[in-house]
């Protein structure tokens, strides 16, 4: 696959939409800045990143909003405001849609998330599975590896768009040692397969703000279709760059719905 071009130029805007984060940023800006048209500079910056230039703003302050609900005492309200949102309402549908629960769960989620974590560590069944097998459903698997040693978990779905926000459409945790993931009754469409990892000796904050866990991402679409095999998936856990969306949808969450699912399966 070629690197794809435009790299110093969009990496130019995207430092500058880091260091001017508080200020209003419409397209026409971002795109003075890279010295392109509005039109050009959108296809270029979606090539590279595979989100548009207003999309990739929107998902920092959203990361941004993360980070003020946990090290900050500020209220709701006053978070919206600082990332740009004048209505509370529309800041909590937002957040709530592209992170998986709302601010005020996320901000009260850190406790859970330890312990989450700490089970698990002592899992020895990693065989969980929360979709059925279907004929006329695709099947995607795959296997992991890193280019750091890493023990953990891996956290891996596929995801309407190419930034893992929401929930993904399929999910699931692996550990380090198994390093092979598989989702069944996948239905026909198009999807994005987004990863991350967490150690088992990070903190809570680690991986609740997720700025430098591993991950790896498919800037190119994965398409199911009825009754044909998908290719085995060969994936890559490398350090953050510059170019990558934020990981907006709350780890713990996954990590709680998996757990979910392995107790529904002992139950059985």
């Amino acid at each position: 696959m070629t690197a794809p071009r435009y790299t110093e130029e969009v990496d130019a805007v995207i430092a500058y939409i880091h260091r001017h984060m508080d200020e209003p940023l419409p397209l026409s800006k971002l795109a003075s800045y890279a010295a392109y048209s509005p039109y050009h500079f959108t296809r270029i910056f979606k090539e590279r990143t595979g989100l548009s230039p207003l999309y990739y703003v929107s998902s920092l302050r959203l990361q941004k909003a993360k980070d003020l609900l946990l090290q900050t005492n500020f209220s709701i309200r006053e978070i919206g405001l600082e990332i740009g949102q004048q209505s509370l309402g529309t800041f909590t549908t937002r957040f709530t849609e592209r992170v998986g629960m709302t601010p005020a769960a996320f901000r009260n989620s850190k406790p859970q998330a330890d312990d989450h974590l700490q089970i698990l560590s002592r899992l020895e069944d990693w065989t969980a599975s929360s979709y059925p097998i279907l004929i006329q459903h695709g099947t995607v698997e795959g296997t992991v590896r890193t280019e750091v040693p890493f023990e953990g978990v891996i956290l891996i779905g596929l995801f309407a768009r190419p930034i893992p926000e929401g929930l993904p459409l399929y999910g699931t945790l692996v550990s380090s040692a198994l390093g092979k993931f598989r989702f069944t009754g996948v239905k026909p469409g198009t999807y994005y397969l987004m990863g991350t990892s967490v150690s088992w000796g990070m903190q809570a904050m680690d991986f609740m703000l997720p700025h430098s866990t591993l991950r790896t991402r498919s800037t190119e679409p994965l398409i199911v279709k009825p009754y044909s095999a998908v290719p085995h998936q060969h994936v890559t856990l490398r350090a953050p760059r510059a170019d990558d969306p934020p990981i907006l949808i709350s780890l713990p969450l996954l990590m709680n719905r998996f757990l979910e699912r392995v107790q529904k399966l002992n139950r059985q």
